[in-house]
């Protein structure tokens, strides 16, 4: 990764700009990114809208990085663009290492593919997932019509700062002038950081909690009913969002509020309707996603403490298990031990059992050396199970489940987003 800007602006000025080809929603936060970029999206294709849609990283295929109305851009199609794109990044690559500088990077490479992507369908509007960040992050050529930001904590300090307010400051940079901001509740600091970037750049903000909510929430089959009080000031009576976790409630009114501000300026109320309709098809694979049954087998992308703490808490509420077995692999920025402690006290009671083990990335953390933050998160040592491979860790979660005869127990597969989507492919999904 490279904290720069100019070759991205270079790569768009070569290309002709086709980061200027449309409009964007552009989406910042520490978690709940590409659930609420998957929301907006499904909202506009109820609008009748076509749509791009980039976020990152992938489970299981580089496409599904870049989607047109809602399904992973065609494999000719991507090959296609990049084909005709990589003489111009030749170029890029030729004068940054005449000044010495790294040559683009995997993410600037897909970005400026993404981007071209949109043109050439084209769509007519793109939802943005930041990468990392948003100040110099590679999506930042693209300004936003929206800016929207999920709930910031801390994520990702190495390279962001190590408090709310740093990492906010960070993930502002994506606030443009012209454009508007729609922002998750937030830690105090965080909000105050977003709300000085919103006056400094001219731009209307709306927070949740203040001009926008969630009013209710029910769990309901399949997901969960929710009502929602968008920046218009309609209430959006029951919705089914067929996604489990308040979290998830939070990135449905987040969405929405992003929907009405690029519709109307945020003044515009939209057709309950095509609101119920647009929620109703929102799939995020690999959130809290049930992958198979008897036992039943759950995989979370959470790969930070907050994000522990919310799938665990969704799985607490919508299913029932009176025991949960957890396969666990983390990477190695991550805080592994901060995550193993959230899920033991937020699934207490139920959840004992536990295989440590690891994805094929380099920058997975070798299972053994996750035994100590296991034992620091309170996993008694006979409980622990280590297992370098997935494909053997599955193995030994099932069997443990089983054991005890009662099949409506569950296994939930989390840490990183590697290990679930490696997890995903090896359960057929």
């Amino acid at each position: 990764m490279e904290p720069r800007m100019a070759p991205m602006f270079r790569a768009m000025d070569i290309l002709g700009e086709p980061n200027k080809a449309f409009p964007i929603i552009h989406i910042t936060g520490t978690n709940g990114k590409t659930s609420t970029a998957r929301m907006i999206e499904s909202l506009l294709l109820a609008h009748d809208l076509r749509t791009g849609r980039y976020t990152s990283p992938h489970l299981s295929k580089v496409t599904e990085r870049i989607s047109i109305d809602g399904e992973p851009v065609p494999d000719e199609t991507f090959v296609r663009v990049w084909d005709e794109i990589r003489p111009y990044l030749d170029i890029v690559d030729a004068e940054l290492e005449a000044a010495g500088e790294p040559r683009l990077t995997y993410f600037e490479c897909v970005t400026v593919l993404a981007f071209a992507v949109f043109a050439d369908q084209p769509v007519d509007v793109a939802v943005i997932e930041v990468g990392l960040g948003g100040i110099t992050d590679a999506t930042n050529v693209g300004d936003g019509a929206v800016s929207v930001v999920t709930p910031i904590s801390l994520d990702h300090t190495d390279l962001l700062g190590d408090t709310v307010e740093d990492i906010a400051y960070e993930k502002a940079g994506i606030i443009k002038p012209g454009g508007f901001l729609v922002s998750a509740a937030q830690p105090r600091d965080a909000a105050q950081v977003l709300l000085e970037k919103a006056r400094e750049t001219g731009v209307e903000f709306r927070f949740e909690g203040v001009e926008f909510s969630v009013d209710s929430r029910s769990v309901g089959v399949g997901g969960q009913v929710v009502s929602i009080t968008g920046i218009a000031g309609r209430r959006y009576e029951e919705l089914l969002v067929p996604l489990h976790g308040e979290h998830q409630a939070q990135n449905a009114a987040v969405a929405v509020a992003a929907v009405e501000a690029f519709l109307g300026g945020g003044a515009r109320q939209l057709e309950p309707d095509v609101v119920r309709a647009g929620l109703r098809a929102v799939t995020s694979p690999g959130r809290l996603e049930v992958v198979r049954t008897a036992p039943s087998i759950l995989v979370d992308a959470a790969h930070n403490a907050d994000g522990a703490r919310a799938a665990a808490r969704g799985i607490a509420e919508a299913f029932q298990f009176p025991r949960i077995v957890l396969v666990i692999g983390v990477l190695q920025d991550k805080d592994a031990a901060a995550i193993l402690a959230e899920l033991h006290e937020e699934l207490a009671g139920v959840l004992e059992d536990v295989v440590l083990t690891q994805s094929t990335s380099p920058r997975a953390i070798p299972a053994a050396d996750l035994l100590p933050d296991a034992l620091a998160a309170g996993f008694a040592e006979e409980n622990i199970h280590i297992a370098e491979r997935l494909d053997d860790a599955l193995e030994w979660a099932v069997m443990k489940s089983e054991e005890s005869g009662d099949l409506a127990g569950g296994i939930l597969i989390t840490g990183s987003i590697t290990v679930v989507g490696e997890a995903r492919t090896l359960l057929g999904k």
